[in-house]
Formats: structure tokens, C-alpha cells, sequence
């Protein structure tokens, strides 16, 4: 089966940010026009992004179905991805990296969250993502949209394409979705863009920069 890869990132960045669980080729007129510069890595294994108006604060439901604020989450770094329960390789994949990446963190795991963001709040229910994203790791945040919450302007905010692909009915369809995650410090700011790809090693250093700062 074809991967369908779209890229939200520029190529400057040299990043492949939106990775689809199912795909198809677009023409470039065809691709997202949302799209960042290059900016200095500033020692990280991921994209220094600080420059760019990407991320704020945002609210969605946990899986205890209770209101959940992303500034809630301040001291912490938040290691925070946007993806779906269904997602047949990409969202758990990413996940299984998230969980190596707090095995190799150790005791400094402790000053990190895991926040995964459903961009399929159709299908994705506050039990079903908080129980998902538990199977990779106890402490893993899942969230999704409910009631007035918007997941639009959140999509916008983080510049999130998430679209339905090969849809056969109202419940039975796939989502091409943004791959890769954000890394955002203790303050709440988003630092680094890490690609879909890079390695729990990765993360992890990139984290222990956060930490430090």
C-alpha cells in the first residue's frame, strides 16, 4: 500500500511534516500552502521554530471526559502530536517512539508530558484516546474535541492538515494526517518541530536541552 506524504513544512526545512496513513501523489498545486522558513537548529536534532507563529494555549477533553488545558501543563516540557485512533501505522509508531523516549529519560522523565491530540473527534470518544494512548504508556495524555470545542482553530494554531481519505461510510474511512510532534518548554512556547522519523535518541536529547534551559 502507497504512503501519501504531503509536506506542511517547507522544503528548507527539509522535513516530510505530514505523513497520511493512506496515499496518493499531489501535484504541487495541489499541496498545502502552509508553510514555514528554515531557522537555526540551535543544537537540536529537530527545527528551532521559536520565530514562527506557531502554538498557544488550547482546550480539549481528556479521557475523563473533563475539560483539559494545554497551559495546565506549564513547568513541564510537552512532547505533543496530533493523530487518530485508527491510524493504521503512523500515530502508533509515533507513539511506541514516545514511550522509548521516556525509558531513556529516566528520573528527568518526570518534567515531560506526552499530550496526543485527535484530529478525528467524529469517531475518537474522550474513553477511547484516553485508553489508546495508555496502551503505549500510563502517563500518556489523550485528547479530543467535544461539545464547542473547536478543533479548527487548533489545527490552525499548531498549522495541522488533517483531511478524511478513502472514505466508505460515515465510521469507516482513513485520515491523512500531520506527522511529527512539537516540543514545547516549560513556559508553554513551541521550541522544536521534530520530523516524523527521528529517533527516540533524538527526542530525547532535544528534550534534555529543554531541561536545561
Amino acid at each position: 500500500m502507497n504512503r501519501k506524504i504531503i509536506t506542511l513544512l517547507s522544503a528548507a526545512f527539509a522535513l516530510t511534516t505530514l505523513s497520511a496513513c493512506q496515499p496518493q501523489e499531489k501535484t504541487e498545486s495541489e499541496q498545502p500552502t502552509t508553510s514555514l522558513p528554515a531557522t537555526s537548529s540551535a543544537g537540536f536534532h529537530g527545527s528551532d521554530i521559536r520565530h514562527e507563529n506557531i502554538g498557544g494555549d488550547f482546550t480539549m477533553t481528556d479521557g475523563n471526559g473533563k475539560p483539559f488545558n494545554i497551559g495546565n501543563l506549564k513547568g513541564k516540557i510537552v512532547l505533543l502530536s496530533f493523530g487518530y485512533t485508527h491510524c493504521p501505522d503512523i500515530c502508533p509508531t509515533e507513539l511506541l517512539t514516545y514511550n522509548d523516549v521516556i525509558t531513556q529519560l529516566g528520573d528527568q522523565a518526570k518534567d515531560v508530558a506526552v499530550v496526543f491530540a485527535s484530529v478525528d473527534p467524529d469517531r475518537d470518544t474522550p474513553e477511547l484516546v484516553g485508553k489508546y494512548v495508555q496502551q503505549f504508556h500510563p502517563d500518556f495524555i489523550g485528547l479530543t474535541t467535544t461539545g464547542n470545542q473547536d478543533l479548527s482553530v487548533i489545527k490552525k494554531q499548531y498549522r495541522i492538515v488533517a483531511n478524511k481519505a478513502q472514505q466508505q461510510s460515515d465510521t469507516v474511512y482513513l485520515i491523512d494526517h500531520t506527522a511529527g510532534a512539537y516540543l514545547l518548554d516549560k513556559n508553554g512556547k513551541v521550541v522544536v518541530f521534530e520530523p516524523y522519523g527521528n529517533t527516540a535518541q533524538q527526542f530525547a536529547d532535544d528534550i534534555r536541552l529543554l531541561l536545561k534551559s
